[in-house]
């Protein structure tokens, strides 16, 4: 079997060419070399939209498409055909996409953004040390005792709510049934409006599809307390940015914090960038799959023995 393992990142694969299997390592941002387009597996790291694109036209053969990244939704766009199975890397990024989370969303609460400024200015930030202090604001800046929503309440989320409630946080999450999850509990959508008007932190971990487009629009933050802070490790396609822009500037949102936007890399014009109250991070959360040569030897192997793939998303 001819296996493609993209140059973005080295894979351990030693048991494969043993077994007879053929390793090839592509370049992520061509096209496919013809001599490969005979390939019946592709590992997918950070490719672009046009390799993907092209490897879906010109390989016939192909069998499984494995992603590494968590949200398989650009593969799921490049148009691969209904007999190819598409895996995504679910679980790979729980770790490290759930440290930068907690990193974003205690800098957003306890508004780090504000004293890297005066830290530059050279200023001792007396008027933030006082309100920071006093009772009737305190409570803004910690998460002991803040309620706290997660938005996309999968694998990454479990790995994210326990550190969240070590910290005295009081957890609920969202998803598309309500009930409990990882010791937390979940509510379905008819809940959200309620569990959102005493939100504290809500945090998006959604994945893009066509139903999350424009998630976070103007309906949802107005139903937010102005103190709220609103965390994206998601999708940035899930968030209506504009809506997002006038929260921000209309005083109507404290803060934000966002690892992903709708075009990446941001543009340098976009009015992101000079939003108030905004942390922005170029999508970082999650650039460090662990595991994922287990779990392309896993599939694989459950490919040519006939068993069910692991987070099949497709085919």
């Amino acid at each position: 079997m001819k296996i493609l393992v993209p140059d973005t990142i080295e894979l351990d694969l030693t048991d494969l060419t043993s077994s007879g299997d053929e390793i090839v390592v592509y370049e992520v941002d061509k096209a496919i070399p013809g001599e490969h387009r005979d390939a019946e597996v592709m590992v997918v790291w950070r490719n672009t939209s046009d390799n993907l694109s092209d490897a879906a036209r010109a390989m016939p053969g192909l069998r499984l498409v494995q992603t590494l990244a968590a949200g398989p939704d650009s593969v799921l766009a490049a148009g691969f055909a209904d007999t190819v199975a598409i895996t995504s890397g679910r679980s790979l990024h729980d770790g490290p996409v759930a440290e930068h989370a907690l990193a974003l969303i205690l800098a957003a609460v306890r508004r780090l953004d504000v004293l890297m400024e005066s830290q530059k200015s050279g200023t001792w930030n007396q008027p933030y040390n006082a309100e920071q202090s006093n009772p009737a604001t305190e409570q803004l800046y910690t998460l002991d005792g803040a309620k706290v929503t997660i938005w996309g309440f999968g694998s990454i989320a479990g790995r994210l709510a326990p550190l969240l409630a070590a910290l005295g946080a009081e957890v609920t999450g969202v998803a598309s049934s309500k009930g409990e999850r990882y010791g937390f509990p979940v509510v379905a959508a008819d809940g959200f409006p309620e569990v959102l008007r005493s939100t504290d932190v809500l945090i998006s971990i959604l994945p893009a599809t066509p139903e999350t487009t424009d998630a976070l629009n103007d309906e949802v933050l107005r139903q937010l307390p102005a103190s709220a802070v609103f965390v994206n490790v998601g999708r940035g396609a899930t968030v209506d940015e504009g809506a997002l822009l006038a929260a921000l500037r209309e005083g109507r949102l404290r803060a934000a914090a966002l690892d992903v936007t709708k075009i990446e890399p941001l543009p340098a014009d976009s009015e992101l960038w000079s939003a108030p109250n905004l942390i922005i991070t170029p999508h970082v959360a999650g650039n460090r799959p662990k595991g994922s040569a287990k779990l392309v030897l896993a599939n694989i192997s459950a490919l040519k023995e006939g068993k069910p793939l692991t987070n099949q998303v497709a085919g």
